[in-house]
């Protein structure tokens, strides 16, 4: 049996969910969250083969989640957003997939199994969107942890401050963020937030 937990911040989603997987015969779905922070502090516990995670909830996105729960856990975000940078930002955190919601209970099911063999899985428009961007040229790839400094760079906190919330030194900021200066073709803080919000590379708030 492969071991499924849902993570949205919607119980009906959830409930839809549930009852779409444990039709599957070999799916059982151990365990559900409604955020992200409840989703890491469970999973030990509950050890999911696959999470479906949505992206955007309350007290932190998926993608956070997916960084803070490592490369060996196997998360599939699940979501209604089908935007480049959204889709880059997950792929890069280290997603096992890519889903829209609209897919079939077929589809979620087959997706599902892909992922626990260590295949990618996407929608079909996401996959065809990834493949646009990486064949853009010009088009920079950030890491995870870079997106992240950039982001509270764009927040407006100081290289200590950002290294007080990563828990990381100030001078590991700044080698961070001299890559994203490189990377997008900058010089300064601003330009390099601005530039990444122009292609799509971290989020916009607010």
């Amino acid at each position: 049996m492969l071991r499924v937990m849902i993570v949205d911040d919607h119980p009906v989603v959830r409930e839809g969910l549930r009852g779409m997987l444990q039709a599957e015969p070999d799916i059982e779905v151990v365990g559900e969250a409604g955020s992200a922070d409840e989703a890491v502090a469970v999973v030990p516990r509950l050890r999911p083969d696959v999470i479906l995670m949505d992206l955007r909830m309350p007290g932190g996105d998926g993608i956070g989640a997916i960084g803070r729960l490592g490369p060996a856990q196997r998360v599939v975000v699940l979501t209604t957003y089908e935007d480049d940078g959204e889709i880059l930002r997950a792929v890069s955190a280290g997603a096992a997939g890519y889903l829209l919601k609209d897919v079939s209970r077929a589809d979620l099911a087959r997706a599902v199994r892909a992922a626990a063999r260590g295949e990618r899985v996407l929608s079909p428009s996401v996959a065809a969107r990834l493949a646009d961007r990486r064949a853009a040229p010009g088009v920079p790839v950030l890491s995870a942890r870079e997106r992240e400094v950039l982001e509270l760079v764009a927040e407006g906190l100081t290289n200590a401050e950002i290294g007080r919330r990563l828990y990381i030194g100030e001078a590991t900021v700044k080698t961070y963020l001299l890559r994203v200066f490189g990377k997008l073709g900058v010089s300064d803080r601003t330009s390099a937030v601005l530039a990444a919000l122009d292609l799509g590379l971290v989020r916009r708030r607010g």
